[in-house]
This record gives C-alpha cells, sequence and structure tokens, in this order.
C-alpha cells in the first residue's frame, strides 16, 4: 500500500512537471495557430496515441457510466482549456495562474457533496492561503502585478470549478475497475465531440503550411503525447490512487515549475519575491498534504 501511495505522488509529480513547462510549447505555436486549433490537434493526438498504446476497446458494465466519461470530457479537456485560453485574451496570465490555483479549494467542496468525504482539517486551509500567497509572489516578481479584470477573472474561476469537477468525476471512474489508459481515451473523445461546437465559432482553418516547420511539429508532439495523452493518464492514475483532493493540491506546482522553467530555459529573472514565493508555495503544497489525514474519500 505504501508502494502504491508513493507511485500516486510521483504520477502527481511528473504531471504536475510537465504541465508546467507547456507555456513554453504553447507560445511558440501561438505564432502560427490559434488556441481552439492547438487544442483540437493536440488532444487528437492524445486520442490516437492512446489507441495505439492499448488497442482494446473500453467495456462498461452499466451504459449510465457513460454519462460520467462525457461530464468528465466536456469538464476536463473543452470547458477547462477554452475558459483559460479566453480568460487570457481579457485578463494578465498572472491573473489566470493565480485564480486557478484556487482549483483544490473547489475540489474540497465537491469531495463532500458528491463523494461524501470529510471535511479536511485547518492544515489543509492555511496551506491553502500560504500557496496562494505564494503564487501571487511569484507573479509579481515577475512584473506581471494582479489587478481585478472581472470578465476574465471570472473566466478562470470557472476554469477553477471545471476542473475540480473533472477530479472529483475522475475519482468517480477510478471505482469502475477499468483501466486507466482506456478511461482517459474514452474521455478524451468525448472531449473532442464536444470541442466541435467551438470549432465552428471560432477562428479554425489548419492548412499543410503550418506543419513545415518542424519546430511545430515537434511541440505539437510534445503537446500531443506528453501534457495530453500520458500526463491525463498519470493525473487520472493518481486521481485513483491519492483522491481528487489531495491529488488536486499538486496545482499549486504549477506556478513553481513556470517560473523554473522559465530562467532555465528562457533565461528569465528569478528575483528575490519569487523566490520567497516558491517557498511559500510548496510550504503551502506540504502543510495541505498533510492536513489531508483526517479527510477519506
Amino acid at each position: 500500500m505504501g508502494n502504491r501511495i508513493a507511485g500516486g505522488h510521483g504520477a502527481a509529480f511528473i504531471t504536475i512537471i510537465i504541465w508546467g513547462t507547456t507555456f513554453i510549447s504553447t507560445k511558440v505555436l501561438l505564432q502560427i495557430f490559434t488556441p481552439v486549433e492547438i487544442l483540437f490537434i493536440r488532444f487528437l493526438t492524445g486520442y490516437l496515441a492512446l489507441w495505439c498504446v492499448c488497442p482494446r476497446r473500453l467495456k462498461l458494465r452499466d451504459r449510465r457510466q457513460e454519462w460520467y466519461f462525457a461530464a468528465a470530457g466536456l469538464c476536463g479537456v473543452t470547458l477547462y482549456y477554452l475558459l483559460e485560453n479566453i480568460a487570457l485574451t481579457y485578463t494578465l496570465a498572472s491573473n489566470v495562474g493565480v485564480i486557478i490555483s484556487a482549483a483544490p479549494f473547489f475540489t474540497v467542496i465537491f469531495s463532500c457533496l458528491f463523494l461524501h468525504g470529510k471535511r479536511p482539517g485547518k492544515r489543509f486551509f492555511l496551506g491553502f492561503l500560504m500557496a496562494l500567497l505564494g503564487i501571487l509572489l511569484i507573479s509579481s516578481g515577475s512584473g506581471e502585478a494582479f489587478h481585478l479584470n472581472p470578465l476574465g477573472d471570472l473566466l478562470a474561476a470557472g476554469a477553477a470549478v471545471v476542473w475540480a469537477a473533472y477530479s472529483t468525476i475522475t475519482k468517480k471512474i477510478s471505482e469502475f475497475g477499468c483501466n486507466t489508459i482506456q478511461t482517459t481515451r474514452r474521455t478524451f473523445f468525448y472531449g473532442l465531440i464536444f470541442m466541435i461546437p467551438a470549432i465552428m465559432l471560432m477562428d479554425f482553418q489548419i492548412d499543410l503550411s503550418q506543419f513545415i516547420d518542424l519546430k511545430n511539429i515537434l511541440n505539437l508532439l510534445f503537446l500531443g503525447f506528453g501534457a495530453s495523452a500520458f500526463c491525463f493518464v498519470t493525473w487520472n492514475f493518481a486521481v485513483k490512487v491519492l483522491g481528487s483532493v489531495r491529488t488536486s493540491v499538486y496545482i499549486y506546482m504549477v506556478p513553481v515549475i513556470t517560473a523554473a522553467a522559465s530562467w532555465l530555459i528562457l533565461h528569465e529573472t528569478l528575483n528575490g519575491m519569487m523566490l520567497l514565493g516558491i517557498f511559500l508555495t510548496l510550504a503551502g503544497l506540504t502543510l495541505s498534504q498533510n492536513g489531508q489525514s483526517d479527510c477519506s474519500e
């Protein structure tokens, strides 16, 4: 049991490291592709990759379970990424990063309401506030101070809520006893289906000239194979082992990984305020994890 728990933490940690660096690939691709084009190609690639890894068809014991996969695809794939991308057009990236980091708080609410989880102790909420303060310092240190932008901030809050819903639904799906790769693939399928209306309404015009540059192909493959196919499987595995609340706390690390990647890869400044923010965020993560001892899901 101890090895399985350690594996869950390891899976969540690896997932967050990769997700924290995806902004670099997305930043490069946005010069050629629109956000919805990147989103569709990314998850279509991930869906096909998961079919290659596990070509067996998912068989459900109860047809009513299909609704959970549809809800997971709608929340975790379509709505989350669309809300996040649209929010970035109305507000600062620092605002979006801070607000989305509130997802663990919403996950606790959903866990208590729908999974009959116990209310976390004081350590969880103290860790949440500490991590939020740390993320604010990281954002401020990067030169983008937090300023209220009602529409964009509201969309970012919506993204945090739907991700919390996705994590909660994923925990429920894990109780079906199905293969994690197959369940992730089924979630991607519904995510792609729900993406079709957005494709029809938004600027979606893919042509072969966009794939001439090898750099674009490699970044799309990284997002498709790494950040989507691999990371969603590892995240779902972590949720299955640790529960939705304990796994969602790792979201605090995304701004930390992003700041570190910016420093290492893009040679951006890492000042004292950002270092203090990183310390507070990691301390908040540790405190929140320790505060889960009285919370069962």
